[in-house]
């Protein structure tokens, strides 16, 4: 059975895709301190646009901005732990995958007692003081507040794999989506801002993207030879990112080479005949016991059973799964593979969603060629 370290991605592993010039994660020294960027000086301020009442406003004018010492203390009575992996909405692959620990977005919002007359809650990361380069997002005050005991809601986070968050992850503190593709989980988080405004004012809302993101159910190729003798039994694998809908199986198409690159245009006739079989996906460790981080348990972590150690559902949702497959005895000449997720609603890849401007999901294709 695999290792439940496997599962998690060392935080200086994970792709990155952050931006501007400088990056906040490079600041160094004095800079550092005045962007708040240190658990020391980070502050987290939450107020209102005017279009909301808020009873006390949390603000750095006031001196009563939320420190990290506040948010770690609580976290002690409504911290959460779960897994979840991290996806551009513009990238086909997922960029990495981790424990993430911190306090429910509502009970830090509560903190600012009263409120009247809210719609949406906005919030803001530090990205160089330049409005071209801030990353900001937001919900609906009812995807905030209302998140059934059974899903999970939106996470202030501040620990990484049972560690601080590395700035070069968006620590000290950064937000965290589980369902979201990954500019809703905005790093260097520093302002949240409550709106009775009914638009979004996420960093794409300007844009054609999904505003609302939700992470699809996919599966990616790895990369593996292109080449191999008849006779060599052949490995391909990859990974399966378990979006909104769940995953019920990841399944591939073999298929001689068309001659096109393994160019394969929507609406081809091939589609319609192909034949797609099972691929193997990896199972949960047997038992995760205290071996998943370092004071960890499973009654610890959002969807293990705590009496089981094992997951509710598998493979869990938000997070990645490897799958496999060995191809034998095929003939010598060149073949296109082919590989989709289906979800737990019976939809293949890409579908539901087929518009890639909400999440890359389209089948990934790799030419295999088998020598005499």
């Amino acid at each position: 059975m695999p290792d439940p370290r496997s599962y998690l991605t060392n935080p200086a592993e994970f792709r990155d895709v952050s931006r501007g010039n400088p990056r906040p994660h490079t600041l160094k020294g004095d800079a550092l301190v005045q962007a708040r960027l240190t658990p020391e000086t980070w502050r987290l301020e939450i107020v209102s646009d005017g279009t909301t009442t808020i009873q006390t406003p949390r603000c750095l004018e006031k001196n009563n901005a939320i420190d990290f010492a506040e948010l770690q203390n609580l976290g002690k009575q409504h911290g959460k732990k779960f897994l979840k992996a991290m996806q551009c909405l513009n990238i086909a692959v997922p960029l990495g995958q981790g424990l993430w620990e911190g306090v429910p977005l509502r009970e830090v919002v509560k903190l600012v007692g009263r409120v009247n007359n809210i719609r949406r809650i906005y919030w803001w990361g530090f990205h160089n003081n330049d409005p071209k380069q801030v990353f900001q997002a937001s919900l609906s005050y009812s995807q905030v507040f209302e998140t059934p005991p059974w899903d999970l809601g939106p996470l202030v986070a501040y620990k990484l794999n049972g560690q601080p968050i590395p700035l070069l992850r968006g620590g000290p503190v950064r937000m965290v989506i589980p369902w979201a593709h990954g500019f809703k989980s905005t790093k260097w988080l520093h302002r949240i801002t409550l709106t009775n405004n009914v638009a979004a004012n996420d960093t794409y809302a300007n844009g054609n993207n999904e505003i609302e993101s939700y992470l699809k159910t996919a599966a990616y190729l790895e990369d593996g030879p292109g080449v191999v003798r008849a006779g060599q039994p052949i490995d391909v694998s990859g990974t399966a990112m378990v979006g909104w809908s769940g995953l019920k199986r990841v399944e591939y198409w073999l298929r001689p080479d068309a001659g096109k690159h393994g160019q394969l245009a929507d609406d081809d006739p091939a589609w319609r005949g192909a034949r797609w079989l099972p691929c193997t996906l990896d199972g949960p460790p047997a038992n995760w016991g205290g071996q998943l981080l370092d004071n960890v348990m499973p009654r610890d972590v959002w969807g293990l059973d705590p009496k089981t150690g094992r997951p509710k559902e598998w493979p869990m949702r938000f997070s990645v799964v490897r799958w496999s497959v060995t191809l034998r005895d095929l003939k010598p000449g060149t073949y296109e593979f082919r590989a989709r997720a289906v979800d737990l609603n019976d939809f293949a890849q890409p579908e539901p969603r087929p518009y890639q401007k909400s999440g890359q999901n389209p089948v990934q294709v790799r030419q295999i060629t088998v020598m005499a």
